[in-house]
């Protein structure tokens, strides 16, 4: 039986991140990933598939050049499955040889396989061989999650399908419904959408992402309607039928049917724990599969076992998957680690996109500060004429009393990359002024920031200085005269 320092079970930005830091730590480290190749569902069937279909889409449609050409023009009049394909092929090949080089030239060993705990000490890995067995000081779980699939729903692999199932369609519905109207179902149905394919979204909820700033949501809500797309919010699904080789049923509670070629189901995942035998070492998952962990260190009730990713739920972000990874490894060896910061940036992508950072409108009345929002419409800057951008806008808000940037909140093109400028001076503690008295380049879409910060600016009531302050300045002005005057 082999022995470790750490071993890894699942190689998606959480397990990679965890092991390639422990092995900086001069630790020996082990990988388990039950998939064919390393990098887990982040790489093969989440967050990198999906945004390179994006991407493809983008692309071939023409979409960034309707404001200028007309809804109706595309840069490939047929765009087949064939074509998203090919791209997906070569950006998932390149990113594996860089996980497989990052692995080797940090000495982390990975096998192939499907871990579950025999204790709190060992795992037995099964794999095309046979059983293997490894033990290790501490473990780092980061599983990843899996596809929501409930029994009702009659999944086909063809016709209606799972987030998974749709990056290998074998063909372009003409029409498509979305159940669940969170991030993933709004970011496939924003890309179908964008090939011309007349969606509908099912929601139970009554809002579209509640955790975002509403005049966010609202722009984007609209968006989505000027192009067609259909939203039937507050609508719970009643049954899913097919009804011929190219036809769907969806039938709603409230007795409406929606016809399409197509279903998505998208209402959630659930993390990849069944098979880890979980109770073996101590530990449980809850119905969904999630383990609840320490949000400061991500040790479970076990101390010598963490679990970080999507695995332990919100945010279920690849970023901060990474940073927990990285904190986790560090604390599992006492290394110096910081805590997870307070604000990350959110990006969704949609189309268009969206980005968000800090505190929302909502939450800033909630707190009872006084604040001053500024906003900037893309279509008003030269570089988003240029582009032909005829929708997207940035919120700023900053607290009136100190000038504090609170919370910025971005949709439109480019929102995940234009965010980080935000973030960094929101978490240096950063101002109003900031924004004001630099420059930024022209003509470029983060002139939004410049823009949106002064129409702050001339929103701030401005104070009368103090009778003291006052006073000072006059002082001040009487030296300065009488040094004039040679006395």
């Amino acid at each position: 039986m082999q022995a470790f320092d750490l071993i890894v079970i699942g190689s998606g930005p959480a397990g990679r991140r965890a092991a390639v830091q422990a092995a900086k730590l001069k630790k020996s480290v082990l990988v388990v990933e039950k998939g064919h190749r390393v990098g887990g569902v982040c790489v093969h069937t989440g967050t990198i598939p999906s945004k390179t279909l994006r991407e493809t889409v983008l692309n071939l449609s023409g979409w960034r050049e309707r404001g200028f050409y007309g809804r109706s023009h595309r840069n490939k009049q047929t765009i087949t499955p064939e074509d998203l394909r090919r791209r997906l092929a070569i950006t998932l090949d390149h990113e594996v040889e860089i996980l497989e080089h990052q692995f080797s030239r940090n000495s982390v060993q990975w096998i192939r396989g499907e871990a579950q705990f025999i204790d709190p000490l060992h795992i037995e890995v099964k794999t095309e061989s046979g059983l293997q067995r490894y033990t290790a000081s501490r473990f780092i779980i980061a599983v990843g999650t899996a596809p929501y699939r409930p029994r009702h729903i009659p999944f086909d692999g063809d016709l209606i399908v799972d987030p998974d199932e749709i990056l290998e369609l074998k063909r372009l519905p003409r029409s498509l419904t979305v159940i669940g109207g969170g991030v993933i179902g709004i970011e496939y149905a924003t890309i179908f959408s964008a090939l011309d394919v007349k969606v509908t979204v099912v929601e139970p909820s009554e809002l579209l992402f509640p955790f975002l700033d509403r005049e966010l949501v609202d722009e984007f809500i609209h968006d989505m309607r000027d192009r067609g797309m259909s939203l039937r919010l507050q609508s719970k699904v009643k049954r899913v039928t097919k009804q011929g080789p190219d036809a769907c049923l969806v039938e709603l509670e409230d007795s409406r049917h929606i016809w399409s070629e197509m279903v998505l189901f998208a209402a959630g995942r659930k993390g990849a724990t069944d098979s880890l035998e979980l109770e073996n070492a101590g530990l449980h998952a809850d119905d969904r599969g999630k383990i609840d962990v320490d949000r400061n260190t991500f040790r479970t009730r076990q101390p010598h076992i963490y679990a970080v990713g999507d695995v332990i739920g919100f945010p279920s972000l690849a970023s901060t998957s990474m940073e927990q990874g990285r904190i986790a490894a560090c604390c599992a060896f006492d290394a110096p680690s910081q805590a997870p910061p307070e604000f990350f940036p959110y990006g969704i992508y949609s189309v268009p996109e969206m980005s968000t950072i800090g505190m929302t409108e909502e939450q800033v009345r909630e707190k009872a500060i006084p604040y001053e929002c500024g906003i900037a419409r893309f279509r008003e800057t030269a570089r988003g004429q240029i582009m032909g951008l005829n929708a997207g806008f940035m919120k700023m808000i900053f607290a009136q009393e100190t000038r504090r940037l609170l919370g910025v909140h971005i949709v439109g093109e480019g929102a995940t990359e234009l965010i980080h400028i935000g973030q960094a001076v929101l978490n240096l503690g950063g101002t109003l002024d900031y924004f004001v008295e630099n420059t930024f380049n022209y003509p470029t879409l983060a002139e939004a920031y410049k823009i949106a910060a002064l129409d702050a600016w001339n929103r701030i009531p401005r104070k009368q200085p103090s009778q003291a302050v006052q006073e000072d300045a006059m002082a001040a002005l009487e030296r300065f005269a009488k040094a004039a005057r040679g006395g």
